[in-house]
């Protein structure tokens, strides 16, 4: 039964656990990024790419920091609504709107990605269809109750990092002879300083992949909209943070340091999947139907956490009336089902794009949400830091050199926003997310303006 728009009817329920929030997050993360994306960001950087990988984890560390700081202080609260105690209803609105923007670009990403994979084995099958019935099985799991949601998540995403860590162990055995390779021959430490060095392509290569590693990264924030849906906020989410950001960073750089140290970095340039030629090492003949196991289920969480990031957010503005008042209703369980239909309309749209522009669908929309992760984690910092002289009480956690790494933080995400906005490969989408931004900002000021008026 759905409620209507009445203010009862329009409350999340306070269902998630802290182990649903903290493996929701990493369902988030640990998807397209990790899988596919790597092999671009070996391509970039060679080994050295690990650097990267820490680089980006230090930023995730400090606006992880800043979110759990504002919501000890601001509980009940978003990521949204501490941008508009901290700036008004203008810039809220923008990063709202964007954030959404954001989530359901990944899910079309991700969905899409999904159908690829799906056709490995159903090749007969368009991939439109498939993505489409991703989609399906996506929308379906989120239609549930939060806390049936937060289970489902924390098992999707429990069995991608189960897989994670057997290859981490798997890779180790084989690089340092414990468990005999197809070669027979133990690489070692050999591939790491081979093939032209630990930077092949020199130091400035390591911030060439950081535009691919912040959309790797880009869902942690997820943490910041469970917010309203999680018990004892304020006093779970220090300790959530701390957790998620060790095993976020962990789940990366272990990994790449396997695959730069298994196989060399040159030979994995424009490889579908780096986690392959690994599992293909051991001499496993279902290495391949292994992998792509492992791919579905993980872009299916991202998927799954990535719609609960866009409904949630749509709730979120439609009940402050910054969305249509239809997205804020609820059925009885708690499920923002007005947010739900807008996002099925959505990858709607994302399964007839695909009919149309097939794979390349893919590469068009992976450098959005880069972009877009960036504005949302600066808006985070410039809010603790503008707050932080005016809380209204003592905040259980305090992020570390105020005001001075989360300044700096700010600033490095800005300056790699602007190398985004310069790179010539990144042309059709810096328009897709100049326009997007350009339009919500005319929107803004024509709605608050008639409101003030």
């Amino acid at each position: 039964m759905e409620r209507t728009n009445e203010p009862e009817g329009e409350q999340l329920q306070k269902k998630l656990l802290p182990r649903h929030i903290s493996f929701m997050a990493m369902g988030g993360v640990i998807g397209t990024g990790i899988f596919k994306g790597s092999a671009e960001t070996i391509g970039l950087a060679g080994p050295g790419v690990v650097l990267t990988y820490l680089f980006g984890g230090l930023l995730l560390l400090v606006v992880m920091g800043a979110i759990a700081e504002l919501a000890s202080v601001y509980p009940n609260r978003n990521m949204k609504d501490f941008v508009r105690q901290a700036f008004g209803p203008r810039p809220a609105f923008i990063v709202g709107w964007l954030y959404a923007f954001l989530m359901l670009t990944v899910c079309v990403i991700e969905v899409v990605a999904a159908g690829s994979f799906l056709q490995y084995w159903m090749p007969g099958v368009p991939l439109w269809i498939l993505s489409l019935a991703s989609a399906a099985l996506i929308l379906g799991i989120n239609r549930l109750s939060v806390e049936t949601f937060g289970e489902t998540e924390f098992w999707l995403a429990g069995i991608k990092i189960v897989m994670i860590v057997v290859f981490v162990i798997l890779g180790a055995g084989l690089l340092f002879g414990l468990i005999p390779g197809t070669t027979g021959e133990a690489p070692g430490l050999i591939n790491y300083t081979a093939h032209g060095g630990f930077l092949p392509n020199g130091w400035l290569s390591i911030f060439s992949a950081l535009l691919v590693v912040m959309f790797s990264y880009g869902g942690s924030e997820l943490i910041g909209l469970t917010l309203t849906e999680a018990k004892d906020a304020e006093k779970v989410m220090p300790r959530v943070v701390k957790s998620f950001i060790v095993r976020v960073v962990l789940f990366y750089t272990l990994p790449i340091l396997v695959i730069c140290g298994l196989i060399p970095w040159n030979q994995l340039a424009g490889q579908a999947s780096p986690f392959v030629q690994v599992l293909e090492a051991t001499g496993l003949s279902s290495a391949a139907h292994i992998i792509n196991f492992i791919l579905v289920t993980a872009v299916l969480s991202a998927a799954n956490s990535s719609i609960y990031g866009a409904t949630r957010m749509l709730h979120s503005m439609a009940a402050a009336g910054e969305a249509p008042k239809a997205l804020a209703a609820t059925t009885d369980k708690g499920v923002p089902v007005g947010s739900l239909r807008l996002c099925a309309a959505v990858l709607l749209l994302g399964a007839v794009a695909a009919f149309f522009a097939g794979d390349s669908l893919f590469s068009f929309l992976l450098a959005v949400p880069g972009f877009v992760v960036l504005i949302v984690w600066g808006s985070v910092c410039l809010a603790q830091l503008k707050l932080r002289p005016q809380y209204p009480k003592a905040p259980t956690f305090r992020i570390w050199g105020y005001p001075y790494i989360t300044a700096l933080t700010a600033v490095v995400l800005a300056v790699i926003a602007a190398g985004f906005l310069v790179n010539p490969q990144n042309r059709l989408s810096i328009g897709v997310c100049v326009g997007v931004l350009l339009l919500l900002i005319v929107w803004s000021v024509a709605k608050f303006k008639k409101s003030e008026a």
